[in-house]
C-alpha cells in the first residue's frame, strides 16, 4: 500500500484503491471491468438509491434492528450526498453486470465509509459501520434497483410536468393572439381548407397536454413498492414492519405519493409498470417531435418556402450562407425525440429479456427511462422560452396563400356539387386564377351569395358555407 491508495478486500481478493476514495474495493472492480461509455449513472437515480439507503436505516433504528448511532451515521451521510456533495464518487459504468449490483454496492460503500468517518474511523476499514451488514441490511440489489428506478421516475415526474404544461400555456398564449390569423389549412401537404393559426397552435397545447395526462396515468402504476422483497419477491431476512415503514420514509423523504406493493414477487419479476410509463414519454415525444417539425415548415423559407410565421433567431444558421438563420431549436427538439423514441425501444427489449424471478437488465432500463426524462423536460423548456414565446405570425403570407388554395372550392359543393366544385378547383389551378375571381367570372354562384359562401373566416368554424340553399348534396 503506498500513500495514494489502501488495500481493499473482496471475497475475489485484495485491490488498491485510491486513498481519497469513499468508494471501496467492490466498486473499484465495477470500475476495471466496465469501461464502456464513461456514462455515470444520472443524478435522479444516484438520488433515489440514496434515499432507499436512508430510509432503511431510519427504519431499522426504529424497530432497533439497527444501533442507533449507526443509523445516524448512514443517515448524516446520506443527507450530506442528498445535498450536493460527494458526487464523483459515483464511478460504476451505466454499461455494468446485471440486475446493478455493481452501483447498489458503490452506493452502500460510498455511504459506509463517510458515516464511519463521522464515528471517528478511517476510509476503507468497514468499522463499526460495514456496506453490506448495516448499509444494505434487510435489502438485495434485486428489491432496492427496482424501487429506486420508481422512485427516481417519480421524484422527477413534477419537473417534467411544469415543464410541458409551460409549454401548452406558451402555445395556448399564442393561440389566443393569432385567433383571428387566416390561413390555409393543408393535408398531405396539399391545400385543404382554411384554419386559423390561432386554432393551429391550440390544438399542439391540447396534443401535449393529452400526452402528459397519459404520462401521469402511467406513473400511478410505478407508485407501488417492491421494497422488502429481498432476494427473490419472498423478504427472506426481512422484519414483516419492514416494508410498510420503508414505503412511508420513502415517501416523506422523497415528497412523493408511494404504496406498498401487493406483490412484491410480481413487482421485482416484472419491469412491466416501468416500459409502460416509457412507452408513453415516447408518446409524449412523438407528438413533440411533430410539433417541432410544424414549426419548421411553417417558418420555412423565408423566399422558397411557406413562411407563415417567423421564429426567433438564436443563432447565425450557416458557416457559409451570409444572413441565414435556422430552425435551430426546433432540430434540436426533433433530436431529443428520435433519443427517445431510441431509449423506448431499449427499454422494451431489456423489460423483455428479465428472467423467472428478476429482470438483470435493470441498469440500462434505468438509465434510459431517466435520460428520456431529463432530456424531455429540458428541450421542452428551452422550447418554450427561445421559440414558442417568440412565435411571430406573417400574416401578409397567410392571406397570400389563403386565397390561392385550391381547396377553397370545398365551399362550393353544397352549393353546386362535388363534381362542379372540383372542376373549378382544377380550373383554378391551371389558369392561376383564384377560386374567388373564377366563380364569379363563371357566374358559378349569384353575385349576392358568393362572399357568404367564400366567407373565409366561416370556413374555419362547423356550419354549412352559405347556409342551406337546397343546392346538391356533397356526399
Amino acid at each position: 500500500m503506498s500513500e495514494k491508495t489502501r488495500t481493499e478486500k473482496d471475497p475475489l481478493g485484495t485491490l488498491e484503491v485510491p486513498a481519497d476514495a469513499l468508494y471501496g474495493v467492490q466498486t473499484l472492480r465495477a470500475v476495471q471491468n466496465f469501461p464502456i461509455s464513461s456514462l455515470r449513472p444520472l443524478p435522479s437515480f444516484v438520488d433515489a438509491t440514496i434515499r432507499i439507503k436512508r430510509a432503511a436505516a431510519l427504519t431499522h433504528k426504529q424497530t432497533g434492528r439497527l444501533e442507533a448511532k449507526l443509523a445516524d451515521a448512514i443517515v448524516k451521510a446520506a443527507d450530506e450526498i442528498l445535498a450536493g456533495n460527494h458526487r464523483e464518487q459515483f464511478v460504476v459504468d451505466v454499461y455494468q453486470a446485471g440486475a446493478g449490483t455493481s452501483h447498489n454496492m458503490n452506493i452502500n460503500e460510498v455511504l459506509a465509509n463517510r458515516a464511519n468517518e463521522f464515528l471517528g474511523a478511517k476510509r476503507g476499514t468497514y468499522s463499526p459501520v460495514h456496506p453490506n451488514d448495516h448499509v444494505n441490511m434487510a435489502q438485495s440489489t434485486n428489491d432496492v434497483i427496482p424501487t429506486a428506478i420508481r422512485l427516481a421516475c417519480l421524484t422527477e415526474l413534477g419537473g417534467l410536468e411544469n415543464a410541458f404544461e409551460g409549454l401548452a400555456k406558451a402555445f395556448e398564449k399564442k393561440g389566443k393572439e393569432f385567433d383571428n390569423v387566416l390561413k390555409s389549412g393543408r393535408t398531405h401537404l396539399q391545400d385543404a381548407m382554411p384554419i386559423r393559426l390561432g386554432q393551429e397552435l391550440n390544438a399542439y397545447a391540447e396534443s401535449i397536454r393529452r400526452g402528459l395526462k397519459r404520462v401521469g396515468e402511467a406513473a400511478d402504476y410505478l407508485r407501488d413498492l417492491g421494497i422488502g422483497g429481498s432476494a427473490v419477491g419472498t423478504g427472506v431476512n426481512v422484519e414483516p414492519e419492514y416494508p410498510k415503514l420503508m414505503v412511508k420514509q420513502l415517501g416523506e423523504s422523497a415528497k412523493v405519493k408511494l404504496r406498498e406493493g401487493r406483490d412484491r414477487i410480481q413487482l421485482m419479476q416484472s419491469m412491466g409498470d416501468v416500459a409502460a410509463f416509457s412507452s408513453q414519454l415516447k408518446v409524449l415525444a412523438l407528438d413533440l417531435s411533430k410539433i417541432a417539425s410544424d414549426l419548421r415548415l411553417l417558418a420555412s423559407g423565408p423566399r422558397t418556402g411557406l413562411d407563415e410565421i417567423r421564429l426567433p433567431a438564436v443563432q447565425p444558421g450557416s458557416s457559409i450562407m451570409p444572413g441565414k438563420v435556422n430552425p435551430s431549436i426546433p432540430e434540436m427538439v426533433n433530436q431529443v425525440c428520435f433519443q427517445v423514441f431510441g431509449n423506448d425501444t431499449c427499454v422494451s427489449i431489456a423489460a423483455e429479456h428479465g428472467q423467472l424471478e428478476l429482470n438483470v437488465m435493470m441498469p440500462v432500463i434505468a438509465h434510459n427511462v431517466l435520460l428520456s426524462m431529463m432530456i424531455l423536460r429540458n428541450a421542452a423548456t428551452v422550447f418554450a422560452e427561445k421559440t414558442v414565446k417568440g412565435i411571430e405570425a406573417n400574416e401578409e403570407q397567410c392571406r397570400y396563400w389563403l386565397e390561392r388554395s385550391a381547396a377553397l372550392a370545398t365551399a362550393l359543393a353544397p352549393q353546386i356539387g362535388y363534381a362542379r366544385a372540383a372542376e373549378i378547383s382544377k380550373q383554378s389551378v391551371k389558369e392561376n386564377v383564384l377560386i374567388r375571381d373564377l366563380v364569379k367570372r363563371e357566374k358559378v354562384l349569384p353575385a349576392r351569395e358568393i362572399d357568404d359562401v367564400l366567407d373565409l373566416r366561416k370556413m374555419t368554424e362547423i356550419g354549412v358555407p352559405g347556409g342551406s340553399h337546397g343546392g346538391a348534396s356533397s356526399g
